[in-house]
């Protein structure tokens, strides 16, 4: 659903502070690399199904709750505790809204209008707009030239998916600017991330299940004013929800972390743009939604600028991740 946010829908955890080596994964990376791209893909689809019976806020109130189990049933098998301090509850409190609630939410109100193989697209500019970030924010992993190349390949394979050309017809405005609102609210979230969380002494567990759990309480506070309360709960769309909080969101964490530990933030970011292909794929086989030539061809583009973006020059290495 992270230089650079993760996507997500995905929904983007906190970075945590250095801990030893861990053992060496069951399942290469790759494969969870393949894994986490069609959980996030799917998630899209999750969504829209779960609109059919339950408000925007409910959808994302259920998914963050049903994250939040995931996570704090790990922490208790493991007998982790959660990170101690106001000042770092305050951080993962703004964290929460920037990389959860906000967004989560913003791709739910959007998909009321839009069809979820654009949200997944859209979700596709988080890096473009860490990129810009990066140019006004100090940042320890800016952009090489190479990279940039790739990141405006990628925006190019976008603009083709979308049909720019044809001024985006068909498509609602106020329901694309959501969905890239929330993309944009992921780079903001990682940068505040960054700047304020690293070193905390917490490990990547426990900070992303607390802030997962204040983004819930956010959630809760909010969702009962501004929203009318389910009066019934159908099989499929709550399924749906269950899928999107305990895969998209709980699982897709533990995936996602495990992945900057091992390859890099960069590496893993590339997930971002697989999930629009996944969106789009699922979106049309099973929602039905409308496919034109364009979309599998600027899929192509987006797949070139990610290989594109992953390059480093000869003999430079990945810095070490605070994972």
């Amino acid at each position: 659903m992270t230089t650079a946010p993760a996507p997500t829908t995905t929904p983007a955890p906190v970075v945590p502070a250095p801990s030893p080596a861990p053992r060496r994964p069951l399942l290469d990376w790759r494969i969870r690399f393949g894994v986490l791209s069609l959980i996030w893909g799917f998630s899209f689809l999750f969504i829209k199904v779960g609109n059919e019976a339950f408000a925007p806020l409910y959808v994302t109130l259920g998914r963050m709750l049903f994250g939040t189990t995931v996570l704090f049933a790990v922490l208790a098998v493991k007998r982790e505790r959660l990170p101690r301090g106001i000042r770092v509850w305050g951080h993962l409190a703004v964290s929460a809204f920037f990389l959860n609630a906000l967004p989560f939410s913003l791709f739910a109100y959007a998909e009321l209008t839009i069809p979820s193989t654009l949200a997944g697209i859209c979700n596709a500019a988080s890096p473009l707009w860490a990129m810009l970030l990066a140019v006004v924010v100090v940042s320890d992993d800016r952009p090489t030239r190479q990279r940039v190349a790739g990141l405006g390949l990628g925006f190019i394979g976008v603009l083709i998916v979308l049909g720019a050309w044809q001024g985006f017809s068909g498509q609602d405005p106020l329901g694309t600017v959501l969905a890239l609102v929330a993309s944009a609210s992921y780079a903001v979230g990682w940068q505040y991330v960054r700047r304020t969380l690293a070193g905390t002494g917490a490990s990547h567990l426990s900070m992303s299940g607390t802030q997962l759990l204040l983004g819930t309480v956010q959630l809760a506070v909010v969702a009962p004013v501004f929203a009318p309360t389910p009066g019934s709960f159908p099989t499929l769309p709550l399924l749906s929800v269950l899928a999107l909080g305990a895969l998209g969101t709980g699982v897709a964490f533990l995936i996602q972390y495990g992945l900057v530990a091992e390859v890099g933030p960069t590496t893993a970011m590339m997930v971002t743009y697989f999930v629009p292909v996944i969106a789009t794929a699922a979106g049309v086989a099973i929602l039905g939604e409308h496919l034109t030539w364009n979309t599998p061809v600027g899929a192509l583009v987006v797949l070139a600028g990610a290989a594109l973006t992953q390059s480093r020059p000869r003999g430079t290495r990945p810095k070490p991740t605070k994972a």
